[in-house]
């Protein structure tokens, strides 16, 4: 069910406390924490703590808690002082999307050209 913790989510387990992260900003609805692969100088992944499979299922579902995150990609660029920063969401595998838990992107500390590569 949309919004219900998963057992085999990685995000989830993230959000229970029982697989460590470097949390950096947390509220009552979303988490922010560090990639482990990071892609940039800073890239801090935000996701909702509620489980939801992507970017669009959010969306659809809880379009308070898809601003929520949205506002929070703004609260960590600016605790990481970035003047300039993308956010990203994978929606699907063809887009890059490998844990099936919404997440936003926030990368930055480099200059980010368009199109990426």
């Amino acid at each position: 069910m949309a919004g219900e913790p998963q057992d085999d989510c990685l995000f989830c387990k993230i959000v229970a406390g029982s697989i460590p992260a470097t949390i950096v900003r947390e509220t009552e609805t979303t988490v922010a924490f560090r990639d482990i692969n990071p892609q940039a100088p800073t890239h801090i992944l935000v996701i909702p703590k509620a489980h939801y499979e992507n970017a669009a299922a959010l969306a659809a579902g809880a379009p308070e808690l898809a601003a929520d995150v949205l506002r929070e990609t703004r609260a960590v660029a600016e605790e990481e002082k970035l003047e300039s920063y993308r956010t990203v969401f994978n929606t699907g595998s063809g887009a890059g999307q490998t844990v099936w838990h919404a997440h936003a992107h926030v990368l930055g500390g480099r200059g980010l050209e368009w199109p990426p590569g």
